[in-house]
C-alpha cells in the first residue's frame, strides 16, 4: 500500500509541474496529454501493471572494449553459454573471470529490480523469458550479454 500510494504521489506532482502558477488556466484534454513528450497517463498506467513485477538477475557483458569485432563478441559467449549450460554456480564463476561490468565482483548477480529499470533488450528478456535459463547472446549499446534470470515475482 505505501508503495501505490507513493506511485499516486509521483504522479500528481507530475501533473501538478504542468499546472500554470497564474489564474488564467488553460485546459487540457486527455488527447493533448497524450503526446510523446508528456506521456503521463500512459506511464502511470505502466506503472500500475507493473506494480510489484520484481525479477532477480546476472549476466555476463562484453564490452566494446573487449572484442575485435561484435561478431567476436558473439561467438565467445555461444561458446561460454555451450560450457555453463544452465548451471547458475558456473554462470557466477564465468561472469568474475570474464564479464566487463561492476557486478563481475558478484557473479553477475543484479539484485532485483523491476520492469523499465534496464536497458530495453535486457528488460524485455528478463521479464518475458524462462526463469532458470541462460539467454543470449543479447545486444545493448553496453555490448553483449548472457542473462541468467534467477527469479521473477509479481506475475499473475
Amino acid at each position: 500500500m505505501q508503495l501505490f500510494t507513493l506511485i499516486l504521489l509521483v504522479f500528481v506532482a507530475q501533473i501538478a509541474a504542468f499546472a500554470p502558477t497564474s489564474n488564467n488556466r488553460p485546459t487540457f484534454s486527455r488527447s493533448e496529454l497524450r503526446t510523446e513528450k508528456y506521456n503521463i497517463l500512459d506511464a502511470f498506467g505502466s506503472m500500475i501493471s507493473n506494480f510489484g513485477k520484481q525479477a532477480r538477475a546476472s549476466h555476463i557483458l562484453i564490452g566494446p572494449r573487449d572484442w575485435d569485432s561484435e561478431e567476436e563478441a558473439r561467438e565467445r559467449l555461444i561458446r561460454l553459454k555451450d560450457e555453463i549450460g544452465n548451471d547458475p554456480a558456473k554462470f557466477a564463476e564465468a561472469a568474475s573471470r570474464i564479464s566487463g561490468c561492476p557486478s563481475a565482483k558478484k557473479g553477475g548477480d543484479l539484485g532485483f529490480f523491476g520492469p523499465g529499470q534496464m536497458v530495453k533488450n535486457f528488460d524485455k528478456v528478463v521479464f518475458s523469458e524462462e526463469v532458470g535459463v541462460v539467454h543470449g547472446p543479447i545486444s545493448t549499446q553496453f555490448g553483449e550479454h548472457l542473462i541468467l534470470i534467477s527469479e521473477r515475482t509479481g506475475e499473475n
